[in-house]
């Protein structure tokens, strides 16, 4: 099967009133995305709590992500990255607009069936 080439920053959702995600690639145990932020934020006392590791890259923006067992929100800026260990809850405090974020998630849990 030929590679298919993928840019990061075509086609994005810049004035979407949700966040846009697109799944890139996907494998067993893998899934690749790439996040539009346009200024969103996690729900008030909302905390992500996510079974498998997720690697968090910024590519533009920037972003505050808070882990709940930490005082203060983590500053990401274009160039930072982050793993997220499972089950360390965490929320995303605020997002520029646009942040784009490029996500992989590693575990047992995700499979191959996801669409992409």
């Amino acid at each position: 099967m030929p590679a298919t080439l993928t840019n990061l920053f075509a086609d994005l959702a810049l004035d979407a009133s949700e966040e846009v995600v697109t799944v890139l690639h996907t494998a067993p145990g893998l899934r690749i995305e790439r996040i539009v932020s346009t200024g969103q934020a996690s729900p008030p006392g909302f905390h992500y709590d996510q079974p498998h590791a997720e690697w968090v890259a910024v590519l533009a923006g920037s972003a505050e992500l808070r882990f709940a067992d930490e005082s203060a929100p983590r500053r990401l800026t274009a160039g930072d990255t982050l793993l997220i260990e499972p089950h360390r809850r965490h929320r995303v405090e605020r997002t520029d607009a646009p942040t784009i974020w490029l996500a992989i998630h590693v575990g047992p849990e995700i499979g191959a069936d996801e669409s992409p």
